[in-house]
C-alpha cells in the first residue's frame, strides 16, 4: 500500500523535473578559481574573470489569478523587481504571496496581465524553460536518492561533466554543513537537514532567478537565524534576482533589499524594509510589520494657541513641529478623527525616565507582563478607545492588540526596559514618544503624510 508521503514526494519529483530542465541555450558560468567559491554566472572571480549571466529583471504588469469559482487570489499586481534584487513578499495567510511566486515559476497559470523575466514575457513559457531554481517549503526531495544525488540532479539533467558536478556539490555541501551527510537518504535526515539539501540543489544550478517559498519554516530557531544570514550573504555574492516568500515579517525586514506587503491578493506597499517600518503606506502595513504589532487608537487632531495635538480619550498629547513637517496633510484633519498608531517601542515606563513630561503620559493597569531577558512586553488596559475599523480589522490577531479591548477600553502593548518595576495588577504611567506616532485616515486606512 502506497503511503501519502510517498505520493507527495513523487508529485514533488514531477514538479522538480520541470523546474530543473534548462533550455539548451541556457548560459553557463566558467569555473575560474573554484577554491571556496561556487562558480555561478555573473560572479566576479578572484582571477578577475566574470562569468556571463542573463539579465533577469522580473516585471508584473496588472497580473491576476482568478480561480473557476471567481476567487481572485492575486488581483491587479503591478511590481518591478530589478536585476539582481532580493525582494521579499510578505503577508498573512491568504494574501496571495505564494500564488504570485508560483505564477513566476510557471506552476500557476496567469489569468490576467503579463509577467516578464528579462526581456521575455513568460505567460506561456513552460516552467522548465524559464531558467529558474525554486526552493519549496516541503523539501520535495527524491526519497530514493542520496543527498549527493539530490543536490546533483539538476546538473545531471543539464549533462554537465562529472568533475564539475562533484565540485559544485561539494562546495554547496560545505556551505550548508552537509559534508558528512552526502551518502545518506532523505529519510535519515532531520527536517532542517532536508531543507538544506533542497537549498543546495538550487544553489548548484546556474539560474537566472531564485524563487524561495518559505524555505526556513521547518528549521529550529537557531539554525533559522544562521541560514537566513547565509541566504542573504550568498545572494549578495551571486547577484541573482531572488523572490522570497514568507509570512514572517522578521525575515522580511532582515533579508530583502525591498519588501512587498500583500493583503487579500493586492499589493499594499513596495519599498525598502526601513521605509515600510517608518512610513507604512496604510494601517494594515503598519500593523503587520513590527513585533509586537503597532497599537491603534481613536484620536482627534486639535489646535490650541497655534499648537497642535492629538486627543486620546481625555488625554491630549502635544505634537512637535517636526511631526507636521513630515506629515503636512495632518493639519487638514483639525477637529477630525484619525487612527493613531503607537509602536510598542515608542512607549516606556515613566518611572525609568527622569523628569518625564506629564503631558506625554498615558495611564493604565498592567494585565500581563512578559519578561524576555533584555526587555519586557507589558500589556496594559486603558480607558482609551481602540480603532475598530475595516482598515485594521483583518490583521492577524496574534500580531495586534486591535480586537482585544478590555471592558475599560483599549489594550496596549509596550516594549519596556527590563528594569521596569511594572507588575501584573499594578498601575503604570506610560511615557509616549509623540514624535514617532503614526496617523492614518479612519475611512481609508491610508497613512497621512503629504
Amino acid at each position: 500500500m502506497q503511503s501519502a508521503t510517498g505520493h507527495a514526494e513523487r508529485s514533488s519529483e514531477r514538479v522538480l523535473i520541470s523546474l530543473t530542465r534548462a533550455p539548451a541555450a541556457a548560459p553557463r558560468g566558467t569555473l575560474g578559481n573554484t577554491q571556496q567559491r561556487l562558480a555561478f554566472p555573473g560572479v566576479r572571480h578572484r582571477d578577475g574573470t566574470v562569468s556571463a549571466r542573463a539579465m533577469a529583471a522580473i516585471v508584473f504588469e496588472r497580473v491576476a489569478k482568478v480561480y473557476p469559482d471567481g476567487t481572485r487570489a492575486v488581483d491587479d499586481l503591478t511590481l518591478e523587481i530589478r536585476d539582481g534584487e532580493f525582494v521579499v513578499i510578505v503577508g498573512p495567510s491568504g494574501s496571495g504571496k505564494t500564488t504570485a511566486l508560483r505564477m513566476v515559476a510557471g506552476l500557476e497559470e496567469i489569468s490576467e496581465g503579463t509577467i516578464t523575466i528579462g526581456d521575455r514575457a513568460v505567460n506561456h513559457v513552460p516552467a522548465r524553460n524559464r531558467n529558474i531554481a525554486m526552493v519549496f517549503q516541503s523539501y520535495a526531495l527524491y526519497p530514493h536518492l542520496s543527498v549527493f544525488e539530490n543536490i546533483a540532479f539538476g546538473l545531471r539533467v543539464k549533462k554537465l561533466g562529472r568533475q564539475v558536478i562533484r565540485q559544485r556539490v561539494q562546495q554547496a555541501a560545505e556551505l550548508l554543513e552537509l559534508e558528512t551527510l552526502l551518502d545518506r537518504k532523505p529519510r535519515a535526515l532531520s527536517g532542517g537537514q532536508r531543507q538544506r539539501v533542497a537549498m543546495g540543489r538550487a544553489i548548484v544550478r546556474e539560474p537566472a532567478v531564485f524563487l524561495m517559498d518559505e524555505p526556513l519554516s521547518n528549521l529550529d530557531a537557531q539554525l533559522r537565524v544562521h541560514t537566513r544570514a547565509e541566504i542573504g550573504r550568498l545572494q549578495r555574492h551571486l547577484g541573482i534576482t531572488t523572490i522570497y516568500v514568507t509570512h514572517d515579517q522578521g525575515e522580511a525586514m532582515t533579508m530583502g533589499d525591498s519588501v512587498a506587503v500583500m493583503r487579500t491578493g493586492r499589493l499594499q506597499q513596495f519599498a525598502p524594509p526601513q521605509e515600510v517600518y517608518t512610513r507604512p503606506a496604510n494601517a494594515f502595513v503598519g500593523g503587520f510589520i513590527g513585533s509586537p504589532s503597532m497599537n491603534f487608537l481613536k484620536g482627534t487632531i486639535q489646535r490650541s494657541n497655534g499648537d497642535i495635538g492629538v486627543m486620546l480619550g481625555d488625554r491630549k498629547l502635544p505634537l512637535e513641529s517636526s511631526v507636521l513637517e513630515r506629515r503636512p496633510l495632518l493639519g487638514t484633519y483639525e477637529n477630525k478623527q484619525v487612527i493613531v498608531g503607537v509602536r510598542p517601542e515608542s512607549m516606556q515606563d515613566a518611572v525609568l525616565v527622569r523628569d518625564a513630561p506629564p503631558d506625554r503620559l498615558l495611564h493604565g493597569t498592567v494585565e500581563l507582563r512578559e519578561a524576555l531577558g533584555p526587555e519586557l512586553f507589558v500589556h496594559i488596559s486603558t480607558r482609551l478607545q481602540p480603532a475598530d475599523t475595516s482598515a485594521v480589522a483583518d490583521l492577524p490577531r496574534d500580531t495586534s492588540a486591535v480586537g482585544r479591548p478590555s471592558d475599560s477600553g483599549a489594550m496596549l502593548v509596550g516594549r519596556f526596559d527590563a528594569h521596569s518595576p511594572a507588575h501584573e495588577g499594578g498601575t503604570v504611567d506610560v511615557l509616549v514618544d509623540t514624535a514617532s506616532l503614526h496617523f492614518f485616515d479612519p475611512m481609508t486606512g491610508v497613512g497621512i503624510y503629504g
